[in-house]
């Protein structure tokens, strides 16, 4: 049987990570001590050899596709003449520069060696109309590796408190604990760069662009189904919701909350028509909440069913993703569960909502600790 084998070695020297091929037909004089084929070694690009998130901000990086526009007319060239029309040294932190920038998706590779201005570097730098250049660093922000992730999880809520932000960078988004602190920089900066972050408070809340005029839902889709990788969902799995029945508030469960929790796989119960049958009514509520894998509350205008409801589930410390349109309807001793928070004046907060709760339940069945206040009490 003809079988190649590859095998990865490492050049003390200069620190370069290379790749080789192997192959058993080969005379073993052409081999070396362990029968691996001697010739040339093929190097691995100098970005995969990097962190994967970007090192550094959205707009210190602009500087490298501004540098070919203005001095090479915007013509794809070589890492070296970047350097030259930046007026640097090629050498590593440049090169880790241009890592950055095509992260962003400023800059792309037309051949090994050589970038090219991107569309989206023109339309922030080259702006034809007034909103080019933040709808330019904002969709820099949804091609960032690591940054895109923490901000589509954490749109629409406020960030946690530093400790907790940085075990969650640590935990869930596999950040390198030594680099963390540099993270949350980049993405701080970043994020300020593109008005997606807002002080609320004392509390720093990361704004939810995730709809426009020209959105198709694709993105949505993606991230529904990369987030449902590895939960387990049952057939008869259920979601509780807490809300109040009048009007408008009641009349979200057909528009947002029914919608967002059947596109997470569950089935949505809410203690209305769904739950007041024959027996006490009480009854009928423990028996949905308890039987609930995960559950909704709609906090808006403190509805006291809604708090009495909330209440049994915190007893049986179930899960709960909290929604609200306005801060002050939060108790304190809440706000330190994710929350949830919807603008009406947006005109798109409907279908934001709808698919931020649909991502919520999911990540809520995947790490509860995050939506379960016992816990979260605890860890204070």
């Amino acid at each position: 049987m003809k079988r190649d084998t590859k095998v990865l070695q490492v050049d003390e020297s200069n620190k370069t990570a290379t790749e080789e091929k192997t192959s058993p037909q080969e005379p073993k004089s052409k081999r070396g001590k362990h029968g691996k084929k001697k010739g040339k070694k093929k190097p691995v690009s100098f970005e995969a050899m990097q962190a994967k998130f970007p090192r550094h901000s959205v707009e210190k990086v602009l500087r490298i596709p501004l540098a070919i526009l203005e001095q090479n007319a915007g013509k794809d060239c070589a890492d070296s003449d970047v350097a030259k029309f930046v007026g640097v040294g090629f050498n590593g932190p440049f090169k880790v520069e241009i890592s950055s920038a095509l992260k962003y998706g400023f800059l792309d590779r037309p051949s090994h060696g050589r970038v090219r201005v991107t569309d989206l570097a023109r339309k922030i730098l080259r702006p034809q109309q007034p909103s080019d250049k933040i709808d330019g660093l904002r969709k820099a922000v949804l091609n960032a590796p690591d940054i895109s992730d923490v901000y589509n999880h954490y749109r629409g809520e406020h960030l946690p408190d530093r400790q907790f932000f940085e075990n969650a960078l640590v935990d869930k988004f596999k950040i390198p604990k030594e680099k963390v602190s540099e993270f949350i920089s980049v993405f701080d900066d970043t994020l300020q760069a593109a008005n997606l972050i807002e002080t609320k408070n004392n509390k720093v809340h990361v704004l939810d662009v995730s709809k426009d005029a020209t959105s198709t839902g694709e993105e949505d889709t993606a991230r529904i189904k990369k987030l449902s990788r590895d939960v387990k969902i049952g057939d008869s799995d259920t979601c509780f919701v807490m809300m109040p029945f009048a009007a408008p508030l009641g009349q979200y469960y057909a528009s947002i909350y029914e919608p967002a929790i059947k596109k997470a796989g569950l089935k949505p119960v809410r203690a209305d028509a769904e739950i007041f049958g024959t027996g006490k009514i009480i009854d009928q509520v423990w028996a949905g909440i308890n039987g609930a894998k995960v559950l909704v509350a709609e906090l808006t205008k403190r509805n006291p069913n809604v708090f009495y409801e909330l209440g049994l589930a915190h007893a049986l410390q179930k899960p709960v993703v909290l929604v609200s349109s306005n801060e002050e309807d939060v108790p304190f001793d809440l706000k330190h569960i994710r929350v949830i928070y919807y603008d009406q004046t947006d005109p798109f907060w409907g279908s934001k909502l709808l698919d931020k709760v649909a991502e919520n339940i999911i990540s809520a069945i995947r790490n509860p600790e995050e939506a379960i206040f016992a816990r979260a009490v605890e860890a204070i």
